[in-house]
């Protein structure tokens, strides 16, 4: 917490990325989630309060759990269905407390399934271009059909620099894309992808469906109404060029993959 007091003390805006993010591994062990997920943003609460500091605070669509058929509205009832769900819901309840009893200056968001260059390789779509790399099956969880919405990560953050000149203290906002897909079709794309780029890809490449996950939720989705609205801003980056730029940057960075143990991110639960 000094080091916080420090550090919040000679800034100018605090943007809260810091937490536990892998479903999986929250599954496993939710301790270090309720350290970094619900402790860790009070300390930065607290002291942004006290230090009369703006933040925003980066969520997540899962507090909302599955949405099955429409989409999430700022306004949908929590929901969460898993351990790091949970933990990012905590947290919002606790920043509006201090929003209430405090008054403190923060803008919460939502965003939904975040890819891009850089992405540490538990996550899905790295997981699947490092193992097209290396020869290696493509396992997605029960039949396949779980939908998520995603967005590719440059949009995300042209959207944050919109809330840092123009979000409203107290508010909460939703940043989705609106591209909504099943994992099949996204592991499909991926290896379409490939072949467009005329990258060979090796015999034991082929999508193998595993035992689903517990807790596993069928499909995210979110209404982005208000931020196009209010701050006029949209995504830029349709599936196709995100999903191409992505994969671009691991073919040109494998050395990426080197300087991170195996063991963080080859097991996944439910293989």
């Amino acid at each position: 917490k000094r080091l916080m007091n420090d550090l919040v003390n000679d800034c100018d805006i605090v943007i809260n990325f810091a937490a536990e993010s892998f479903v999986d591994k929250s599954i496993s062990d939710a301790n270090p989630f309720l350290v970094s997920n619900i402790r860790g943003a009070y300390t930065i609460l607290d002291l942004i309060t006290k230090h009369n500091k703006k933040m925003i605070h980066i969520s997540t669509d899962e507090v909302f759990g599955s949405i099955e058929t429409s989409s999430a509205t700022e306004e949908e009832k929590f929901n969460p269905s898993n351990p790091y769900a949970a933990t990012k819901a905590s947290a919002e309840l606790i920043i509006n407390s201090f929003i209430s009893t405090h008054n403190s200056d923060v803008v919460i968001t939502r965003c939904t399934n975040n890819y891009g260059p850089r992405q540490f390789p538990e996550k899905l779509i790295p997981k699947m271009i490092y193992n097209i790399l290396n020869n290696k099956p493509l396992p997605i969880y029960a039949k396949g059909k779980n939908s998520r919405e995603w967005i590719y990560v440059d949009d995300h953050c042209n959207a944050l620099i919109k809330l840092f000149f123009k979000g409203k203290s107290g508010e909460k906002y939703n940043i989705g894309s609106g591209i909504n897909c099943n994992n099949t079709f996204l592991v499909k794309k991926i290896l379409k992808t490939f072949a467009d780029k005329k990258i060979k890809v090796g015999k034991k490449v082929k999508i193998i469906f595993v035992k689903d996950r517990p807790g596993h939720d069928f499909r995210y989705s979110l209404n982005s109404n208000k931020i196009k609205k209010r701050l006029n801003w949209k995504p830029k980056t349709n599936l196709n060029q995100g999903i191409s730029k992505t994969i671009n940057w691991y073919i040109e960075n494998q050395s990426y993959f080197l300087n991170i143990s195996k063991k963080l991110f080859l097991k996944r639960l439910g293989k």
